[in-house]
């Protein structure tokens, strides 16, 4: 398969969490037919896109394949299956609607093309990574995006199986030219990528025991030693990607943490539990909601200490 065949169209989502838009994939797969790995969201003009896209090609959309749940990735389905009676596929333990489960480890054939399918929980847990051999490509989803990284939130990602599938990436893949994640541009360099990813996640993990080597601290003032350079706007995903660290080394018996006797300040209350709903229009708090498990309530302030 040559690049050529593999086309790019972005959703008009931009957005902080969805950087400059969905990005849709409409894949030329042989024999007249495509197949689009995240449709995206169920925006009008971007399922005409979408299908002119394949129009323009003399293509019929055959499948769609979701990378994930997230719904700047999947409402669409609905409308362009509708369209094209296309039949729409997703990771077994997904509850997006759809009409075939993914064969984890095994093959999605669509036309002349076979797509490698991976199971790759991390960012959430019905996520999955495309591999098409002959472009040695890897479709991503938000597991890697062509820019900046990924949030990694309880209780719908959890941070010990996102780095284990990074790692899985690095090690089966070596192969993979490019990258086409979820958001961003194309990744020409797919193994530096990699590497940037799994080095991250350890640096910043070593950040937070450092910051927690001299004295116990709670979330939201792990926030403020850790990422005070980094706009106030986006502390609350800050605090929800500490949970996920701190989930695991907890987990791990490496840190523990003990409930202090009083309720959260208000101000400790907007960090960790924001009211998206009434910050932001009513279909990106959908987004934020879901990339940061919004739905898990933190109810009690808890001060964590390295175990020694």
């Amino acid at each position: 398969m040559n690049d050529e065949l593999i086309a790019l169209v972005r959703a008009p989502n931009p957005s902080a969490m969805t950087l400059s838009g969905t990005n849709s994939y409409l894949i030329d797969c042989g024999e007249g037919h495509a197949l689009v790995i995240d449709p995206g969201p169920a925006i009008e003009s971007h399922v005409a896109a979408l299908l002119d896209a394949a129009a323009e090609r003399s293509l019929r959309i055959a499948a769609i394949a979701l990378t994930h749940g997230h719904p700047d990735h999947t409402p669409a389905a609905v409308p362009l299956a509708r369209k094209t009676g296309a039949l729409v596929y997703a990771h077994p333990d997904s509850s997006i609607p759809h009409d075939r489960d993914l064969e984890l480890e095994g093959e999605l054939r669509i036309g002349t093309r076979t797509f490698r399918v991976i199971d790759a929980p991390g960012h959430t847990f019905d996520h999955v990574v495309f591999y098409e051999p002959q472009a040695q490509t890897l479709f991503t989803g938000d597991t890697i995006l062509g820019e900046g990284t990924v949030v990694i939130a309880p209780p719908g990602g959890a941070m010990r199986p996102y780095q284990r599938t990074l790692e899985r990436l690095a090690r089966e893949f070596t192969q993979a030219r490019t990258i086409r994640g979820g958001h961003g541009p194309l990744v020409q360099d797919a193994q530096t990528k990699i590497a940037e990813y799994i080095a991250h996640r350890k640096e910043r993990e070593a950040q937070l025991i450092a910051t927690l080597a001299d004295a116990p601290r709670t979330i939201p003032e792990l926030v403020a030693r850790m990422y005070g350079d980094t706009r106030k706007t986006l502390w609350p995903a800050a605090a929800r990607q500490l949970l996920a660290y701190l989930d695991a080394l907890r987990e791990e018996g490496r840190i523990e943490a003990t409930p202090l006797d009083r309720a959260l300040t208000p101000e400790e209350s907007a960090l960790l539990n924001p009211a998206w709903a009434s910050l932001v229009d009513p279909e990106l708090a959908k987004v934020i909601e879901a990339e940061l498990g919004a739905s898990y309530r933190i109810e009690r302030i808890e001060a964590y200490r390295l175990v020694q």
